[in-house]
């Protein structure tokens, strides 16, 4: 280590040091204070640990190095130093909570410093001024120190000054100039050797770009600025409150409560800031009330009102107000008390500029229409339906939704509708930036709301075919054009052939009864960024896919008849598309279906094994039930033709085939009525040409392939080596026919990594959605291929679901874990019936017929079914 004693230069060059190279610039410090430095230079050297101590670990021991820097700068005499250490030690007491001392030393180093130093007190004040959410007194600060700190030529402060400025202009709401000021201080940091600034300019980037309404590019970089962080060896704390923000615009609610408690408990760990403390507290509360966890979100946001409060910080208190009623409306409060609160808070947040406002509005509207008290609701509803013309999309997202409670108030069907459409269309433009299918799926849930209003108002009208336009609306989106096919990313590829290797040996490791562990973290660790990387595609598709035309749809279905089940306020109602018209029979409760289809799922399992025959009469008595629930009158009116179900998301896992109705059947299965019209339309490839493929380990080594490749003669088979995921999806690609004899695994928690086995490891949705067009029609001859998962409004993530989009018309999947064995015969007597020119649908129903009529095949026939038309 070189003599940094030698003189005031090389000591001062150890402050700007903490933010290129935090852990360099402490050790510089300890050592310059083992050299008995001169009062000065051991200030200067105090100054860095208590800058790093503030930053990355023990706010306590801070404050002690920076006490001490600031005696011995005044034992010095130095007036300048003593004023820029006051700045410093300002700052850490106002992030200890102790906001009315650290003013205090503000206001003593203003008076202190002069010239340079004074416009650096000025900067750091203004940063105070931001934390405490006193905005205007942070521009004008800012105005203050910026005319000096360019005139002195100071890139590094100037640079500091502007992303300052431009984080406070984001807060108000002014993304253009925050942008305008982000760009001019990163051309700054360009020049110099800060890398801990350079990472907190990619950071504030990424803030601007998701207040820009860019969700993917906000992951990226905030990402990129992760990566950054990791390399300096800094912790993240702002870094995690801003994913946490972004998270939940994309609908992760979940994966942002992770994070923010994460953050807590660390910085709990090292007695870090009270104030980033709080605003991860107010990011967890925020994030538990999307998530639907209400008395987290109280429990969360009750603390972080009391720091807040306890540390003078009326902007950030009021809105974790805000977000406390919320909560406690969520947990089913109501009160004249809360009207009058949230009031307050609107009108509070409105005097701040806060962009929140018009949500505090919309909840004081809220909770009156809850009480009764009209006209109340309607005065808060109306201030907050003003943001439906501008700014970001939660903005007019709230503002729609406010004009729709206030239509419906009015009694203005007409007026609800509108509204919930023009808010839909809000939503469909933001959901359509985005190019990860799991991104789409979860950001409808912020039209939840809309979208069931509208069912509401349709269902009061009695008009079947327009409650079939509404429910069609905002059900299976997803589907409703392709994700954006990933980039030739190195990075991604290398991840998720890495996640074949390491899942393949963690998996053999469980069969020779190895520990798994380490293995299983390295996989963890692989799936997060794989996942990390397909969420930082951008959407391609211009505008949200073809919206559902009834009579095109009536039109296709020729002789057969769609039965869609929509959901409103808990209860089925039965949608029956028939020559020509629509009509609709009152269904049971959505919540007694579940649960029957949960029951009978379990003994579909059991009935996988021989020995469990008796249960076979209870599974079919539940199928009765669940029949009348889901039917009802509509069963007598199916006609001898085809029939397409569409269920809600919350019944995916419903065997159609067990209704006593359907048991006999043409039967095929569709997550909207919009899919499967487009599936109808879709044209087979021109040269499309049978594929086979015979993954490792399963029970009867998937006897049915090799008869299928003597049957099709010239069919690939792909089985051993040749059984390996790239090779599967090369051939995969384009294909007419694909049967894919394989195990299958269903990753409820993460429903994108549920795979099939090949031989080199597991072939995920991940991967399917590489491929440049699907198989036109595809058999997973698998167990639990079929399952899905429901996220958002109404959308299904899974194998199936993320195979329909990209090409493939029919697919033939099981809802289930089936028995191997019995498997075989069904998939060859499902063959027969395709080469006797019948669709997937025909085919499976004759297949059926054929099976023994024993427990094990009967629940093998009921736990498949064909999706899409083809």
């Amino acid at each position: 280590m070189r003599d940094v004693t030698a003189g005031s230069e090389s000591v001062l060059e150890l402050l700007p040091m903490v933010f290129a190279d935090p852990g360099e610039a402490r050790a510089r410090a300890e050592h310059v204070l083992r050299a008995a430095p001169s009062p000065v230079h051991a200030s200067v050297a105090h100054q860095v640990l208590g800058i790093w101590q503030r930053d990355f670990g023990d706010l306590r021991i801070a404050l002690r190095h920076l006490r001490r820097a600031r005696d011995l700068a005044a034992r010095a005499e130095s007036a300048d130093r003593e004023a820029d250490v006051l700045a410093t030690l300002g700052v850490a007491l106002v992030h200890a909570g102790r906001t009315r001392q650290g003013l205090a030393s503000f206001e003593r180093g203003v008076a202190r410093g002069s010239g340079h130093t004074r416009a650096r007190v000025l900067y750091r004040r203004a940063y105070v001024w931001w934390v405490l959410g006193h905005h205007r007194e942070a521009l004008e600060d800012v105005r203050r120190a910026l005319p000096v700190l360019r005139q002195v030529a100071d890139d590094i402060w100037t640079a500091r000054a502007l992303t300052l400025r431009a984080t406070v202009h984001l807060a108000l709401g002014a993304v253009d100039r925050a942008v305008a000021d982000f760009t001019a201080a990163e051309r700054l940091w360009d020049t110099t050797g800060q890398e801990h600034d350079k990472a907190d300019a990619v950071e504030s980037r990424g803030l601007a770009a998701f207040r820009s309404g860019d969700v993917p590019a906000a992951l990226r970089l905030l990402d990129e600025a992760e990566e950054r962080y990791a390399k300096l060896g800094t912790p993240t704390y702002n870094l995690s409150i801003r994913r946490c923000e972004v998270l939940m615009a994309a609908g992760l609610a979940p994966e942002a409560l992770a994070e923010a408690d994460a953050a807590i408990a660390l910085l709990d760990r090292i007695g870090g800031q009270s104030t980033r403390k709080a605003e991860l507290l107010l990011a967890a509360a925020r994030a538990a009330r999307s998530a639907g966890d209400a008395h987290t979100a109280i429990a969360r946001a009750a603390v972080a009102v009391r720091l807040f409060a306890a540390q003078r910080r009326t902007w950030w208190e009021t809105h974790a107000r805000l977000v406390l009623i919320e909560a406690r409306v969520a947990a089913g409060r109501r009160s004249g008390r809360m009207v009058a609160d949230a009031a307050a808070v609107a009108e509070r947040l409105a005097s701040f500029g806060s962009p929140a406002a018009p949500e505090a509005s919309l909840l004081a509207g809220r909770i009156a229409l809850a009480l009764g008290w009209t006209a109340d609701a309607e005065r808060h509803l109306a201030v907050a339906a003003r943001s439906r013309h501008g700014g970001p999309p939660p903005a007019r997202m709230t503002g729609w939704a406010a004009q729709a409670l206030r239509a419906r108030a009015a009694g203005s069907r007409r007026g609800v509708l509108e509204a919930c459409r023009r808010g839909l269309d809000v939503l469909d433009d933001h959901r359509m930036t985005l190019g990860a299918s799991e991104l789409r799926a979860h950001a409808t849930a912020q039209g939840a709301e809309l979208a069931a209003l509208a069912q509401e108002v349709s269902l009061a009208e009695g008009s079947p075919r327009r409650l079939l336009g509404w429910s069609e609306r905002w059900r299976a989106t997803v589907l409703s054009a392709p994700p954006t096919r990933p980039p030739d990313d190195p990075a991604l590829l290398s991840g998720l052939t890495a996640y074949r290797e390491i899942a393949a040996r963690a998996e053999a490791a469980r069969m020779e009864g190895r520990p798994v562990p380490a293995l299983e973290r390295e996989q963890r660790r692989l799936e997060r960024e794989i996942r990390s990387r397909t969420r930082h595609m951008g959407g391609a598709a211009a505008d949200a896919g073809d919206r559902l035309d009834v009579g095109r749809l009536l039109d296709r279905l020729g002789d057969g008849r769609l039965v869609e089940l929509a959901v409103v306020d808990g209860r089925v109602h039965v949608l029956l598309c028939e020559q020509g018209k629509v009509r609709r029979f009152a269904g049971g409760s959505l919540a007694e279906a579940v649960a029957e289809a949960e029951h009978v799922q379990a003994g579909l399992r059991r009935l996988a094994h021989p020995g469990a025959e008796a249960r076979l009469p209870l599974v079919e008595a539940a199928g009765r039930r669940l029949e009348e629930l889901l039917l009802a009158g509509a069963a007598r009116h199916l006609g001898p033709g085809p029939v397409v179900i569409v269920p809600p998301g919350a019944l995916h896992r419903v065997p159609w085939a067990l209704l006593p109705a359907l048991r006999e059947r043409v039967l095929s299965v569709s997550p909207s009525a919009g899919s499967w019209l487009r599936a109808r339309e879709t044209a087979p490839p021109p040269e499309g040409r049978p594929v086979l493929v015979r993954g490792p380990g399963l029970a009867t080594g998937g006897a049915e392939v090799p008869e299928l490749a003597d049957r099709y003669g010239a069919a690939t088979v792909l089985e051993g080596e040749d059984a390996q995921v790239p090779r599967v999806l090369a051939e995969l690609d384009g294909a007419g026919l694909a049967h894919l004899a394989a195990h299958g695994t269903f990753r409820a928690d993460s429903p994108l990594f549920s795979a099939l086995r090949m031989a080199d490891g597991p072939l995920i949705v991940h991967d399917f959605e590489r491929l440049t067009r699907s198989p036109y029609r595809i058999i997973l001859s698998s167990c639990d291929t079929a399952r899905l998962a429901s996220v958002g409004a109404d959308e299904l993530l899974g194998l199936v679901t993320a195979l329909l989009p990209l090409g493939t018309a029919g697919v033939v999947a099981s809802s289930a874990p089936v028995n191997d064995a019995a498997v075989v015969p069904l998939m060859l007597a499902l063959h027969k019936g395709l080469g006797a020119g019948l669709s997937l649908a025909e085919a499976l129903r004759d297949a059926r017929a054929a099976l023994p009529g024993d427990a094990v095949h009967q629940a093998t026939g009921w736990a498949f079914a064909a999706f899409g038309a083809a």
